[in-house]
């Protein structure tokens, strides 16, 4: 799978183990109400810094 955006970048949470830990938990949720034991959830940051909310 190819996913682009021009606005946004993955985001890197390395030294922030408590938003990757809710992530892991997140996936696990999503796997055990569904049944697919493949779900991969992935952290998205705007370019450029902006913390604005659009």
């Amino acid at each position: 799978m190819d996913i682009h955006s021009d606005n946004y970048k993955i985001a890197a949470l390395s030294n922030q183990e408590d938003a990757v830990e809710i992530i892991r938990r997140a996936e696990d949720a999503l796997s055990n109400l569904t049944g697919n034991n493949s779900v991969t959830l992935i952290a998205y940051e705007k370019n450029g810094g902006n913390d604005s909310k659009e």
